[in-house]
């Protein structure tokens, strides 16, 4: 069940509040440089939006595929690359982000698995740019699940073969109730703040008791417009193991250009388990999400 309402009367009501305005560092995974890959593109292309630091990580093929190492080189060793190559590839890579846009650049080479790379790197970035087919279909959700699960940098996920520039004009943000689902609809304000429309889609299950045995949460609602974000709104009421393929329902009816979601999952022994919706989605979404867990 889908239920819509609309609040016009609060953001007239509420004075905007100052959100985070930019992305100051953005790093992009690559995985190929002549051509330049969606990755780097995309990343570039934010960081052109507010002339921010742009951060090219090219990850060799051979190193794709693998789960994590236990032994991980240190970030010193990401960040230092003096191979001939990768000297060639940091000038063309500054020149390519110089013409369009981005004029503080810099380019790296990885020594080590994806999911090392980006809890490394990410630390010292606002936003990741990666490619959902830079790994192979059936290792989606142990190799770039991992990497997002085990990072707190927000990643913007591209879909196979994208070969489009980005757009924000409509996007769509998914929110439960989650601390993943706030973290994410907090991290991804510099670019809501850019949309035309913003479609907040609320799976949040309230009962009479919700409140009783904790704090008690903003409305997310109010919360975005309070930033001076206008939002339409959707209370969605499906089962659990359709709620991924409601959220991309709900985006292609938005005709949405990003879906905004948390990135949810769980220990088991020895291993991370991605949750129903952040598989479905991953594997599915046919435009970019913006995702943090």
């Amino acid at each position: 069940m889908t239920i819509e309402v609309s609040h016009p009367s609060i953001a007239s009501a509420t004075a905007p509040l100052q959100a985070p305005a930019r992305f100051y560092d953005v790093l992009a995974l690559a995985t190929s440089v002549a051509p330049w890959s969606p990755a780097v593109v995309a990343a570039i292309e934010i960081a052109a939006l507010w002339n921010s630091n742009v951060t090219g990580c090219y990850v060799p093929g051979n190193l794709r595929d693998q789960r994590a190492l236990e032994d991980e080189p240190t970030v010193l060793s990401l960040l230092i690359d003096k191979d001939d190559d990768c000297l060639a590839d940091a000038s063309a890579f500054q020149a390519f982000a110089r013409s369009h846009g981005a004029t503080h650049a810099s380019w790296m080479v990885t020594r080590t698995a994806i999911a090392p790379t980006l809890r490394k790197l990410g630390a010292w970035h606002d936003l990741a740019v990666l490619e959902r087919d830079m790994v192979e279909q059936t290792r989606i959700f142990d190799i770039l699940g991992e990497a997002m699960l085990s990072s707190r940098v927000p990643c913007l996920v591209l879909p196979p073969n994208w070969n489009r520039p980005l757009s924000f004009e409509r996007i769509v943000v998914a929110w439960n109730g989650s601390i993943e689902s706030t973290r994410a609809m907090h991290h991804a304000l510099p670019l809501l703040l850019l949309a035309k429309s913003v479609t907040l889609i609320d799976g949040h299950i309230r009962t009479a008791h919700s409140g009783d045995m904790g704090v008690i949460e903003p409305d997310p609602m109010v919360y975005l417009m309070h930033h001076g974000i206008t939002v339409k709104m959707h209370y969605l009421d499906v089962a659990a193991e359709k709620a991924g393929e409601a959220l991309l329902q709900k985006a292609r009816e938005a005709h949405a250009d990003l879906l905004v979601m948390g990135g949810y999952g769980h220990s088991r022994i020895r291993q991370r388990v991605l949750g129903g919706a952040t598989r479905h989605v991953m594997a599915h979404a046919g435009i970019p999400v913006f995702m943090q867990h």
